[in-house]
């Protein structure tokens, strides 16, 4: 059997398949506490009654050295580990589910497959940043693009449903989330994608800002240091910037239920840049 294990910035998914790829048993559970790590080993726990004989992680973030599925061990779980604070609402926490089901699973091969694979060959006018040469050969900056999996997977799946040949098809997807990212495909090939370097350009998200004028970003710095505006454009912006909550059903409540105009307001409003933001991109 194979166990396949999602680990996002605000939920667990797992679905476990027989030989045939048919889902024998799956979960979801939402996670917005400090709590992840110790609701994680529950739900692994729960699995070891079942044969499994291999096991897939999706990790978001690959960068220049992993663009293909990866068979994981020590040394190159080591060289994803150093590439957390370039993702780090998504890659410790696939790291985290990566090193949990080692501890459960010791003998079971493990394998990484990459948010970032889709988009490895994205067309250089839109993979290359306007930075001097030196600092993009240094850095590696680029645009890299995240949520390629669901982007394929979605952009497949649309091809099905309209009897449309996924290879001589263009199409635009939408990656929602507590992440969002849009994509636009041509040929079965990733053109271009809303997200960059790292996960946190592009649309409107739960707690991330999306595009911004960088000058907000050297202001900020200089304020309030480096370390804080990061914790800023991570988790305390986007949706929950605007109107304090970083969940959509939550938000779609305060939109019907709230009691305060004035929370009403900044419900509507962080609605109405969210869907904004995605229309803009599309």
């Amino acid at each position: 059997m194979i166990l396949i294990l999602n680990c996002g910035s605000q939920s667990i998914k797992w679905k476990i398949f027989n030989e045939k790829l048919k889902v024998l048993k799956e979960n979801k559970i939402e996670v917005l506490d400090n709590n992840f790590e110790k609701v994680l080993e529950d739900e692994i726990s729960k699995l070891r009654d079942f044969e499994i004989t291999l096991i897939g992680h999706r990790v978001v973030r690959g960068g220049g050295k992993f663009s293909e599925p990866l068979k994981l061990n020590s040394e190159n779980l080591a060289e994803l580990e150093k590439l957390s604070n370039l993702a780090p609402l998504h890659n410790p926490y696939n790291i985290l589910g990566i090193k949990i089901c080692v501890r459960f699973f010791e003998a079971v091969p493990q394998f990484a497959v990459f948010d970032t694979e889709f988009f490895k060959n994205l067309p250089e006018k839109a993979s290359a940043y306007a930075l001097p040469k030196n600092i993009t050969d240094e850095f590696g900056f680029k645009r890299h693009g995240f949520h390629g999996i669901s982007h394929e997977f979605v952009a497949k799946k649309a091809c099905i449903l309209a009897k449309k040949q996924f290879n001589k098809s263009k199409i635009i997807t939408c990656h929602l989330g507590g992440g969002c990212s849009v994509a636009a495909i041509k040929n079965g090939k990733a053109i271009d994608t809303s997200m960059g370097f790292s996960p946190l350009s592009g649309v409107v998200m739960m707690t991330r800002p999306g595009d911004l004028d960088d000058e907000i970003i050297f202001k900020l710095s200089e304020k309030l240091g480096i370390e804080h505006t990061k914790e800023i454009w991570n988790k305390k912006s986007g949706i929950k910037g605007i109107c304090g909550v970083n969940n959509m059903l939550e938000l779609l409540d305060m939109l019907k239920n709230s009691e305060s105009p004035e929370q009403s307001r900044r419900a509507k409003l962080a609605f109405d840049v969210f869907v904004y933001s995605i229309q803009k991109y599309i």
